[in-house]
């Protein structure tokens, strides 16, 4: 299976999870244009998902000559492995479209600095704890650096709120309620991989990266039915129109899960390196791409009063060096 062994590789790869985890959201933007209900467009993220996973564990989890081939692995894979995987990715979905709620309710630029920094901290703090690597310091530095934005884009989002006189209440506490959830995804997947799994063999009855993300994947589609069918009555979306529906309303969210999926996949095989804890929170630096692409591209705080704009370059450059405090904790 395809490994990674040098420090340097490791940063690039939770570098580009950053950017994918801090972009996807962008084609939930594009299915909105076309007034796409999110639960609508949440079916297509949660399959782009499911198929990203399975083409990770078919290639690259049966290519090159370090590590346990998928295939052997799935064989050898004990049934608790495999169900931490697979809650995992439930877990995961839960608390995933509970921040496209919060990003249809409140934007790109306050659902992900409020849900996913929440998430970093936790997710961080839980990895760290399973599994010390690094520099516990500059981590702890970065980790401060991220909560500091989190309390800057709130304040950013209620001057915005007294500006349109549209409070989005909602969007904020879906926000909460996804980096709460978000926060445990992570360690319970890595919990399920063996932890020297760029070797052969690995622990017994534990699974290789891409075995793992198969099962991750399965988890989040097959959770969808649950949760996604709840949003859908609550909100009277019909079934119906999701199978009525262009293939031009479909393709944003294949794509949307597909790229999340990509960086989930760079990040899990760049842990072996720099260890769960740093992996993950370099990689949810996706705060800042989100929050980039919401201020800059899509002009969600347009009609903000005068002097939001110093909070909202306060927030970025708070983000900017919890992040490299962060990747240096890795070299």
């Amino acid at each position: 299976m395809f490994t990674v062994h040098n420090p340097g590789t490791a940063v690039v790869l939770c570098v580009l999870t950053m950017i994918g985890w801090g972009s996807w959201a962008n084609t939930q933007k594009l299915a909105g244009r076309e007034k796409w209900p999110f639960e609508l467009f949440y079916w297509d993220y949660a399959l782009g998902v499911a198929l990203m996973g399975a083409a990770f564990c078919a290639l690259l989890g049966s290519s090159g000559m370090v590590g346990m081939s998928s295939l052997t692995n799935l064989r050898a894979a004990a049934p608790a492995s495999v169900w931490k995987a697979v809650g995992s990715g439930a877990v995961f979905n839960l608390a995933n479209i509970l921040l496209v709620a919060a990003i249809d309710a409140a934007g790109m630029a306050v659902a992900f600095p409020l849900g996913i920094g929440l998430a970093l901290v936790l997710g961080t703090a839980v990895s760290y704890w399973q599994e010390p690597k690094g520099n516990v310091l500059l981590l702890c530095l970065g980790v401060a650096g991220i909560i500091a934005a989190m309390a800057l884009s709130a304040a950013a989002y209620r001057r915005l709120g007294r500006a349109t006189d549209s409070p989005k209440g909602n969007g904020v506490l879906f926000a909460i309620a996804a980096g709460l959830l978000m926060g445990f995804f992570y360690p319970l997947m890595m919990k399920s991989i063996s932890p020297d799994f760029n070797n052969q063999p690995i622990a017994a009855g534990t699974l290789t990266p891409y075995t793992a993300l198969l099962f991750f994947g399965a988890g989040v589609l097959i959770s969808s039915i649950p949760i996604n069918g709840w949003f859908m009555r609550s909100r009277h979306s019909r079934f119906r129109d999701y199978l009525s529906a262009s293939g031009r309303l479909h393709w944003p969210g294949v794509l949307g899960g597909a790229i999340w999926m990509t960086a989930l996949g760079l990040n899990v095989v760049a842990s072996g390196v720099a260890g769960p804890a740093i992996s993950y929170a370099l990689g949810q630096g996706a705060t800042l791409i989100a929050a980039l692409w919401g201020v800059f591209v899509w002009k969600e705080f347009r009609s903000a009063p005068k002097g939001t704009n110093v909070l909202l370059a306060t927030m970025l450059a708070a983000y900017s060096i919890g992040i490299i405090l962060i990747g240096m904790a890795i070299l």
